[in-house]
């Protein structure tokens, strides 16, 4: 087989590796037999041309057509021409695919479950990805650009997960892609001739060439410093820094600018809610007279721990025609459009716009802003809402009891479905929901029976002080304890909703605050969570189960009070009109809807809640500390090495003999503590001029180093004299008899060093005092010389090796 066609196969294998990372958005691997398939039999046409010698063009199109029928056989439309070639309906069939998997995309969360239309999508975009590899590697003899098509299929998973993608896929497609490489660079030393070492030897075939095993190291290196460096990098989201910080009861990672599915909702309104401080996050004047919570995030993922939220997706608020929910009409229903004004402060550091549920037009937002109709918020992808102001008509829904009873079950087939009822199993929950569900003949007499069981009646109380976790689930720990805040209520409710069978989801925003001055002023304490139901026919209803008492909340004929002493009227309307429980108190004056929402909650007699310091706090303290205790190495280390230097132990006596015929020579201690003191300073005064930029020129006389230093700095008057001293110390130390004793070498180093600070910038002082030259050097000689010995011990095992290798032994070897 020739390079080409092995270097075709070899991109085909590279882009099914580079696919690996779609494992995390499918639950189950139909999606890989198919991509398998589909590229199996690209490369395969592409295979047969190149042995037929056929053109560039008609491999070009021997590929697309395989690929046409390939997708064609996999998802047909029933009216094909013999069953294989596609036909006019076959192309209406494809375009229904690709409508219905834009819809899916926005209604099935990771991972999602075989849909044909996602499957297409998935085979057609990987098949595309292999002819696209396959002409930059074969072709266009480009494979580094054929990373580019790669990265783009690993770009697929990490826009729409909604936690951190798994490493695993990320190595399986980079050792592709490396493959890849490898597999070309080979095939060009093929052609060129034998292979040599850099002595000039030649290299067998059984030998492995020098140059592949350095690219193999390096190959190697560089993947593991792509995969370990996020690890360690607390600016990334799969950092282990930010998985050791993101607590329950911190800012939790991504509060900040961001794409609003990197923002972990539930830990943003944790932190902030145990927050010591209270700070104004917005401003609302609307034009209703009772409106409901604003908004700015659903959570609709759900795990073993709790729901998540995922990252939006929609269309610009500019382009206008947003859904009007007065379009479709039912009983027992009434909707009316309201404006209102959002004043945001630079506080609200989340590139989202709260709003009321369903806008239906706004002002003064650009076209980077974008409206989710099914998540009904308001997001961009570039922009902060810090510090903004807009306006937008949105349509208030009240529904009655009455009307609310005639929604039908949802249908299995619908997506909505599917999405929002999925939960884990868990039976204590099961058999709870099926007691509280028992006898309710409508779907909303089995919400309002799992609304109603979390009252205080039942021993619900509302605290942000929780009770250590009980077991592996929150949600379950919550529902033993029955000690909760909002999120705990909201979640619990919506994951009791959907274990009924009706979809539910978690949505996120803020109480209606105090009102002053004609609008409410919303505090970081009026973040809020509740739980909306979806009524077949009538869309998202919400339902709040955390205690009105405890944070002003908001209720309605459709869920009311259940903690009420009385019915509130409210409650007892039919007409459907929503209002706070006892307006006059929990919700009328704004010193009550402004209270720390902790106050006569937790056992306190008020006041602010000390949570203690807080994990993201104590992480960052500890890392500044780190980092100012590695920069301070370099410069203690000269300190000590100067002390030590400075403090030179006497030696003992010695006596030498001369050769014979001789006078015997006395060796004494004095003279041995000259000479040591004599290489000590000589030592110093190099590591000074190396700390303030003076060449050093080993192979000068210490005499020749001593007159250059005095000329290049400038040295006058006793500095001048201090390195004349020093130079001739050191020069009778090495080749005279007798050194030189009696010398203030401490004091001629002290005036040297003074010296060449005074005329040394300020950016050289800095450096020679935090980072010496001195230390910084010896550093890099000490890792080059280990890295010569570790590639030395690295030649002696291959060269080991290879002497036993039974490649050795299976390849023939020319005869000479």
């Amino acid at each position: 087989m020739t390079g080409r066609r092995r270097l075709g196969l070899v991109a085909a294998g590279a882009t099914l590796l580079s696919a690996a990372p779609l494992s995390a958005i499918f639950d189950r691997w139909t999606w890989l037999i198919q991509c398998t398939l589909a590229v199996g039999l690209v490369a395969g046409a592409a295979l047969l041309c190149r042995t037929l010698r056929a053109p560039l063009w008609a491999q070009l199109a021997a590929q697309l057509g395989t690929l046409l029928l390939v997708l064609t056989w996999m998802f047909p439309s029933t009216e094909e021409f013999l069953g294989l070639l596609p036909s006019p309906e076959t192309f209406a069939r494809f375009g229904e695919l690709m409508v219905e998997a834009g819809q899916d995309t926005r209604s099935y969360g990771v991972p999602v479950p075989d849909r044909n239309s996602l499957l297409f999508l998935t085979v057609l975009g990987i098949g595309a990805v292999s002819i696209l590899v396959d002409l930059l590697t074969v072709v266009l003899r480009r494979p580094a650009l054929a990373g580019l098509p790669m990265l783009a299929v690993y770009s697929v998973p990490v826009a729409v997960y909604v936690e951190s993608v798994p490493v695993l896929p990320f190595v399986v497609g980079a050792i592709g892609f490396l493959w890849l490489l490898v597999a070309d660079n080979v095939d060009r030393v093929r052609r060129f001739g034998r292979r040599f070492t850099g002595e000039g030897r030649d290299v067998d075939v059984w030998e492995p060439s020098p140059l592949a095993a350095a690219g193999r190291r390096l190959a190697a290196i560089g993947v593991a410093v792509a995969v370990l460096l996020p690890l360690a990098v607390p600016g990334l989201t799969t950092g282990l820094l930010t998985q050791l910080t993101a607590s329950g009861v911190g800012n939790g990672p991504g509060n900040g600018p961001g794409g609003s599915g990197r923002i972990n909702l539930f830990a943003n309104l944790s932190g902030q809610l145990n927050e010591t401080r209270t700070f104004e996050m917005a401003r609302v004047s609307t034009t209703e007279r009772d409106p409901f919570y604003l908004r700015f995030g659903v959570g609709d993922v759900i795990n073993e721990t709790g729901f998540a939220n995922r990252p939006p997706t929609g269309r610009s608020v500019t382009r206008g025609n947003l859904p009007d929910p007065r379009q479709t009409a039912a009983a027992g229903v009434a909707r009316q459009q309201y404006r209102a004004t959002v004043q945001l402060t630079k506080d609200f550091n989340m590139n989202l716009a709260p709003s009321y549920a369903s806008v239906v037009g706004t002002e003064d937002l650009n076209s980077t802003w974008l409206y989710d109709t099914n998540a009904q918020v308001i997001f961009s992808n570039r922009e902060s809402g810090s510090d903004r102001t807009y306006s937008f008509d949105y349509v208030r829904t009240l529904y009655t009891p009455q009307a609310l009873r005639t929604a039908e079950r949802v249908p299995e087939s619908n997506p909505v479905r599917q999405q929002f009822t999925d939960v884990p199993p868990l039976q204590e929950v099961t058999d709870l929901v099926a007691n509280l569900t028992r006898g309710a003949d409508t779907e909303y007499d089995k919400v309002r029976a799992i609304y109603e069981h979390f009252s205080a009646k039942k021993g619900f109380r509302y605290s942000l002080q929780t009770e250590p976790a009980a077991s592996g689930s929150q949600i379950l720990a919550f529902l033993d304890s029955k000690i909760g805040f909002c999120q705990q209520y909201a979640a619990a409710m919506a994951w009791l909703t959907r274990e009924a069978g009706i979809p539910a989801r978690v949505a996120f925003g803020f109480t209606r605050g105090g009102l002053s001055e004609g609008a409410y002023v919303l505090t970081n304490k009026n973040l809020h969570a509740w739980t909306e139901v979806y009524f077949e026919g009538f869309g998202w209803v919400p339902f709040d189960a955390t205690p009105a008492a405890a944070v002003g909340g908001a209720r309605s004929a459709w869920a009311p009070d259940v903690d009420a002493v009385t019915p509130s009227a409210t409650a007892a309307t039919p007409t459907g009109t929503t209002g706070t429980t006892a307006p006059d108190s929990s919700a009328g004056t704004a010193a009550d809807q402004t209270r720390d929402i902790d106050e006569g909650l937790t056992g306190t007699t008020g006041g602010p809640v000390d949570s203690g310091p807080s994990w993201p706090t104590i992480a960052l303290v500890a890392g500044a500390a780190l980092l100012l205790a590695l920069l301070a190495v370099p410069a203690l280390l000269r300190r000590a090495t100067r002390r030590r230097r400075h403090h030179a132990t006497a030696a003992a006596p010695v006596t030498a003999t001369a050769a014979a015929g001789s006078r015997p020579v006395e060796v004494t201690s004095e003279v041995l503590q000259a000479r040591a003191d004599a290489h000590a300073a000589w030592d110093e005064l190099v590591d000074t001029m190396l700390d303030f930029n003076v060449p050093v020129d080993p192979t000068e006389t210490p005499r020749t180093t001593a007159q250059r230093l005095i000329t290049r700095a400038k040295l006058t008057g006793e500095p001048a004299e201090s390195a004349t001293l020093l130079g001739r110390a050191e020069e009778r130390a090495r080749y005279a008899r007798q050194p030189l004793q009696g010398g203030e070498l401490i004091t001629a180093l002290n005036r040297i060093r003074r010296a060449l600070g005074a005329a040394a910038d300020r950016r050289t002082r800095l450096r020679a005092a935090v980072m010496p030259p001195s230390v910084t050097l010896r550093w890099k000689l000490a890792l080059a010389d280990a890295s010569e010995r570790l590639m030395a011990r690295s030649t002696r095992f291959r060269d080991a090796f290879v002497r036993i290798s039974p490649r050795r032994l299976l390849t023939a070897r020319p005869k000479h």
